[in-house]
């Protein structure tokens, strides 16, 4: 590898331009023979503990990784530009679907007091990615920042997890688009679409219309990022002053009686509707991925992340106030609450205007979120854990093309063949993981520096992070299983957490200080991040889980069979780790090197 980081196989990747044969897929040494790929194998145990110990540094990803896309994405996006991103990102089908099912049967009117702890969630979690974002501004997002705290292997992880997100989250909107649409035609949604009685009763309703809407929002996507920004910018605007109608108006026809038994299901109530409604959350880390494609990410970042997700929680609890002062909760509607409550108090008209503001929402969603997640994928892409194609940069437009097309492809297959109610179950676990990981992440970034940290300091964070995981996991567990309100467990769980955290913040020197903006109260606010996120993740239904287990699994099978060897073989040519030092590496900084033009390894410290 030259001085500049570029590989022989990034110049190659470059001289083949936006070419689809074998070599773009699997390139790599393992996959050249049968041969080849039998002796990979039989070295899966070695290499696997090779990719497991292995740390990236914030210098590779933004530049070593980054040139294997061929070309540099388009640098146009300022913090105004982010800030409608993450109101597009994040206001969508959540807000108009969830509330009513919550307010109706889990929470009550307190249904406003799970969306404060959704958005104290979500707002902890964007101060985390924000201190990543702006000292790591590529498009891999999360994967990229585990990628450098916690190594590959969870990257990896963590990264096919926030792809199903993207993809399930996607086919629900569209879903729910088709269903908006209805309404605004004056017609049942059963009426767009296609029902196949021979098939089972969660996939025999076939939708169309949602396959058209993904592939118009394709286009959108591939064709410029800073045209889907303006797209973006005027559709959010639509968007805020319908939901400013809907408060407005909602208020004039509010009822303080609706209020009178507030919190009819009691705490675990709210905290059971707070984990499901997370999912109206779902989407702000979109904007992180955007951060190799914004003029100034020391500046922009925060101002974009932290801004909307602001304007979004402020929204989000004055829609819930509203919905549930206008109508006594056992009769909100749970499929069209907000359009059925205008109609209850004399409003038919206004359910008109709900649906046309639903559906820009939901539009932007579907936008931003193909902008997102083709970032994600191809990022991994460049690592060769996924086939190196998918992380073409076209030449012309500066988009990712391939990963756009390929995500858009399977979000379209989803959202024709599967119930909404099937996909919404599917979101929150996995993005509550991704995010209690990359607050995890983040407390090692600031206290564990290779080659400084003392073996002291080291085995004092790994303590304190084991007590913090252990009694979050503790608490959120004994919350899921218990029935009653016996507060015991707590009591010796919680100071548990407080004790772990306050040994990191008292006990431990810290190794790193953040460069231009830091996320403040460190070890505090990302440690109350782990301990909120792992305790939604105690109110989740078991069915969650086992979806969330299946697709792990597969997720390894695909890795051990293919990733694993891929970016082993990637790794070791392009001299970004040293094969054979082990836990070595972890220790003194050595994962990741850079190798001159004469192969002389120059090891960085962390």
């Amino acid at each position: 590898m030259g001085v500049d980081g570029v590989t022989g196989e990034d110049e190659g990747l470059r001289r083949r331009g936006c070419s689809c044969g074998k070599d773009d897929f699997l390139p790599e040494k393992s996959f050249k023979s049968w041969g080849n790929y039998v002796q990979a194998l039989k070295e899966t145990p070695n290499r696997f503990m090779n990719r497991v110990l292995t740390r990236s540094l914030d210098s590779t990803e933004l530049h070593e990784i980054k040139a294997r896309s061929q070309h540099e994405m388009k640098k146009n996006l300022s913090w105004w530009d982010l800030i409608w991103f993450g109101i597009g990102a994040v206001i969508g089908s959540g807000i108009f679907v969830l509330t009513g099912l919550q307010a109706q049967q889990v929470s009550g009117p307190a249904v406003v007091l799970s969306f404060v702890v959704s958005g104290v969630s979500a707002m902890l979690s964007v101060f985390c990615y924000t201190e990543f974002a702006v000292e790591i501004p590529v498009a891999g997002g999360s994967f990229a920042y585990l990628r450098v705290e916690l190594g590959d292997f969870i990257a990896y992880i963590a990264a096919g997890n926030i792809l199903l997100e993207y993809v399930i989250g996607g086919a629900a909107v569209a879903r729910s688009w088709t269903s908006y649409f209805a309404t605004l035609c004056n017609h049942d949604s059963d009426d767009f679409v296609i029902i196949v009685h021979s098939m089972p009763n969660d996939y025999s309703k076939l939708d169309p219309i949602a396959v058209v809407v993904v592939c118009v929002i394709c286009v959108l996507a591939v064709l410029s990022t800073k045209g889907s920004s303006r797209f973006n910018y005027i559709a959010s605007i639509i968007h805020v002053i319908v939901i400013l109608f809907i408060i407005i108006a909602g208020f004039t026809k509010a009822d303080t009686k609706n209020y009178s038994n507030f919190a009819p299901f009691g705490v675990r109530g709210i905290f059971k509707s707070s984990a499901v409604l997370f999912f109206a959350y779902v989407g702000f880390d979109a904007v992180s991925t955007m951060a190799e494609e914004t003029k100034n990410p020391a500046r922009d970042i925060p101002i974009g992340l932290v801004g909307s997700m602001a304007i979004t929680t402020a929204a989000y609890c004055l829609l819930s106030v509203v919905l549930c002062l206008m109508q006594p909760y056992p009769k909100i509607d749970k499929d069209a609450p907000f359009s059925v409550a205008f109609e209850a108090v004399g409003m038919s008209w206004a359910k008109y205007v709900v649906a046309a503001g639903a559906l820009k929402g939901m539009t932007t969603v579907l936008l931003v979120g193909a902008v997102g997640q083709a970032r994600y994928l191809t990022h991994i892409a460049r690592t060769h854990m996924l086939p190196p194609w998918l992380a073409q940069v076209h030449p012309k437009t500066g988009t990712p093309i391939n990963a756009t097309i390929v995500m858009l492809i399977a979000t379209a297959i989803i959202a024709f063949f599967t119930d909404l109610k099937i996909l919404a179950d599917l979101l929150s676990i996995s993005t509550l993981f991704i995010f209690l990981l990359v607050a995890l992440a983040l407390i090692v970034r600031r206290y564990y520096v290779s080659g400084e940290t003392s073996t002291t300091d080291r085995d004092k964070l790994i303590t304190c992070l084991i007590l913090i995981l252990g009694s979050s996991t503790a608490t959120a567990t004994y919350w899921g299983v218990s029935e009653n309100n016996d507060w015991v467990a707590y009591v010796i769980t919680m100071p548990i957490w407080f004790l772990a955290t306050s040994g990191i913040a008292v006990f431990i020197k810290q190794a790193r200080k953040p460069k231009v903006w830091g996320v403040p109260l460190v070890p505090w606010l990302p440690s109350l991040s782990i301990a909120i996120n792992i305790f939604l993740l105690g109110s989740i239904d078991g069915a969650s889980f086992k979806r969330f287990g299946i697709w792990t699994c597969v997720l390894l099978l695909y890795y051990f069979f293919f990733g694993l060897h891929a970016s082993y073989d990637t790794a070791k040519e392009s001299g970004e780790n040293r094969i054979g030092d082990g836990w070595k590496r972890v220790e003194e900084g050595q994962s990741v090197s850079t190798v001159t033009a004469s192969g002389v390894s120059l090891d960085e410290a962390k």
